[in-house]
């Protein structure tokens, strides 16, 4: 959900207005593509657009089209990206096949709205979305607070129990895919997407070199948190892109206030105060948590995170032993960040978000080429 931003604000405008929009939205990728199912674009009448689904190459057609076709109502359409199909591929892309749910506002319009609000809250979404015949554009939806409907007028053929189930599937195996659904006697394709949490990064640093990694974090759509104990550098002033700031009361730490320090179990945290006090102690904070951040950060080098951890223990009232140090050891990343030989703050920042971003998306960091030769070599022929 991180690309979502731009989608919603033009989104947003676009209601205030009054005006007409399509939503084409990714159900369905054959071979290659820049893009996965879940992925968006929206369309505004005025030429203007939010969103990608590929690198480029199928942007402009699908908005030259997208008008006439969804005259009648939401249809899915299918556009390649492979030379050799047919006379007139899109471009040279990816080469595959991408299968577009292309809607005006009667149904993109609760899709949007959902989303919308799980952008805000920073929660997962299930969605169930029915891609054929008279109910395509149906929608259920499933989050932490319950079920939720949308479109009222299918309540008499009982379709929204069926979509919410189905949404409720996807969001608690956290999983996507499609799935045949019997509506009006008729198995029918239904699409169920699980939309991940958005990102969150707590920089616990006001200091000059956590600029450039606040920057790049709000570049990639997360939601950004700026967290130091000296209140004369956190301020909006000197981190405007941040999400949200706050001056640590360190002397309470552990133990501060739940408004001050609450990071969630999905975030990413990265300590860079430079400070030995502020960093074992807000470390101390990230430990006590019953459910520590998904990415634990220290700059520097191992052998001060081992002092760090050790006065973290005695500010926990632990013992500073030996073992219990090397096992929260293997709880962090420490130093930060993968080897891209980064010297400067904006180096050091891409190769701290490279790190997050590997193990938040719970992939391999080996270069792309090494992992298409591994699939390709696995794939059925």
């Amino acid at each position: 959900m991180t690309d979502l931003e731009p989608i919603l604000s033009l989104w947003r405008e676009l209601e205030a207005a009054g005006s007409d929009y399509v939503l084409a939205s990714v159900v369905g990728v054959e071979g290659s593509s820049y893009r996965k199912p879940g992925a968006h674009m929206l369309l505004a009448e005025d030429g203007r657009r939010a969103g990608t689904v590929s690198g480029g190459c199928l942007e402009a057609e699908v908005a030259r089209r997208a008008w006439w076709l969804t005259e009648a109502g939401p249809r899915v359409e299918r556009y390649s990206t492979t030379d050799d199909d047919g006379e007139r591929p899109y471009g040279s892309g990816c080469g595959g096949v991408v299968h577009l749910l292309l809607e005006r506002p009667k149904t993109a319009g609760p899709l949007l709205k959902m989303l919308a609000a799980a952008f805000e809250s920073r929660e997962a979404l299930g969605v169930a979305t029915v891609l054929e015949g008279p109910q395509a554009g149906a929608r259920g939806f499933f989050h932490g607070a319950g079920g939720a409907d949308a479109n009222d007028s299918l309540d008499p053929l009982g379709l929204r129990v069926g979509l919410r189930a189905l949404a409720q599937h996807a969001y608690e195996l956290a999983t996507s895919t499609e799935t045949p659904l019997l509506i009006e006697g008729v198995k029918t394709r239904v699409r169920m997407d699980y939309c991940a949490p958005r990102p969150g990064l707590w920089v616990f640093s006001a200091g000059d070199d956590a600029r450039p990694l606040v920057r790049m974090a709000r570049e990639l759509g997360w939601f950004v948190v700026v967290a130091d104990g000296r209140s004369h550098l956190v301020t909006r002033e000197r981190f405007p892109e941040a999400d949200d700031v706050r001056v640590l009361p360190i002397a309470e730490l552990p133990g501060a206030a739940p408004g001050h320090f609450n990071p969630r179990p999905t975030d990413a945290a990265v300590m860079m105060t430079h400070s030995f006090e502020q960093d074992s102690r807000v470390l101390a904070s990230l430990l006590a948590l019953h459910a520590p951040p998904a990415y634990m950060g220290v700059l520097g080098p191992q052998r001060r995170t081992r002092e760090l951890l050790a006065e973290a223990a005695l500010l926990l009232r632990l013992a500073a032993d030996d073992e219990r140090v090397d096992a929260w050891l293997a709880q962090l990343h420490a130093p930060t960040g993968l080897d891209l030989g980064a010297e400067t703050p904006a180096a050091v920042a891409l190769s701290i978000l490279a790190e997050v971003q590997k193990v938040l998306g719970a992939a391999s960091g080996e270069p792309m080429r090494l992992v298409r030769a591994v699939a390709q070599a696995v794939a059925p022929r």
